[in-house]
């Protein structure tokens, strides 16, 4: 059966200004979902919509206050100077790739319903090494967009595969002449990488003209790094793989996520 997708508003989206979409969703080394947590509560972001879908994987979430709930994906908005800001981000990403499409098809429906211009999903690009200054990677819908990626320093790809709901949701925003960005940090794979996910949220703020105060995100990526270093002590890190980057695949994943 063809996966269904509940959409629950949880509050009125008041008009929005030039908004751009910024995903980040539960992936190798959280790189994307860390940074758009980060997002939301710094800028204390307001729910507006939540997500669910039967391609979901079927666990339920477990609250700090001891309640529990479905497994959902979610939509915030915030106003901001630089133009006003949606963040989507979840629990998961769908375990099918039929589910992948459905959900992206749903979201890109919100998006034309609240007028987004431009969005930007957040990933991980996998070397299976650690770096001390990490890499940010990008590919665009359009030749200008990747142009102004490369204005601000990002690392042009030029061949591999975007996997999961990063690419899928890019990749169905050309088909619709949305313009569409992603943003790969640079990161092992092996644990979770909030170093990555700072380079990653640095430069989306240079290209969207965003300030945020990084300081409690730079201690998560020391943290980050101290556990790097104590694997390394103990001999537990594989060699650099560089097949690992970008690999794709066209069966259905299991409960655990690509970027």
């Amino acid at each position: 059966m063809y996966p269904q997708v509940t959409v629950e508003y949880v509050s009125e989206v008041p008009p929005l200004d030039n908004p751009t979409l910024v995903c980040g969703l539960p992936g190798s080394g959280y790189v994307g979902k860390l940074a758009v947590d980060y997002m939301i509560n710094k800028l204390q972001a307001t729910p507006f919509v939540n997500i669910y879908s039967t391609s979901f994987p079927p666990q339920i979430s477990v609250q700090p206050n001891g309640t529990i709930d479905l497994v959902k994906n979610s939509m915030y908005y915030r106003h901001l100077d630089s133009g006003d800001i949606v963040l989507f981000t979840g629990d998961a990403q769908p375990v099918s790739s039929d589910g992948e499409y459905r959900l992206a098809e749903e979201i890109l429906k919100l998006c034309r319903q609240i007028e987004v211009n431009q969005i930007f999903t957040l990933a991980a690009y996998i070397t299976g090494n650690f770096s001390t200054s990490p890499k940010v990677f990008g590919a665009g819908t359009t030749p200008s967009l990747v142009d102004k990626l490369t204005e601000f320093g990002v690392v042009i790809l030029d061949k591999g595969n975007i996997t999961g709901m990063n690419g899928v949701i890019i990749g169905m925003a050309k088909r619709l002449s949305m313009d569409g960005m992603c943003l790969l940090g640079e990161t092992s794979g092996y644990v979770v990488d909030a170093k990555a996910s700072k380079f990653v949220l640095d430069y989306l703020c240079k290209i969207l003209g965003i300030t945020l105060d990084m300081s409690e995100l730079e201690q998560k990526a020391k943290e980050s790094e101290d556990i790097i270093n104590a694997l390394r002590s103990r001999g537990q890190l594989l060699k650099d793989d560089p097949s690992a980057s970008l690999k794709s695949s066209t069966n259905e994943k299991d409960l655990g996520y690509i970027s």
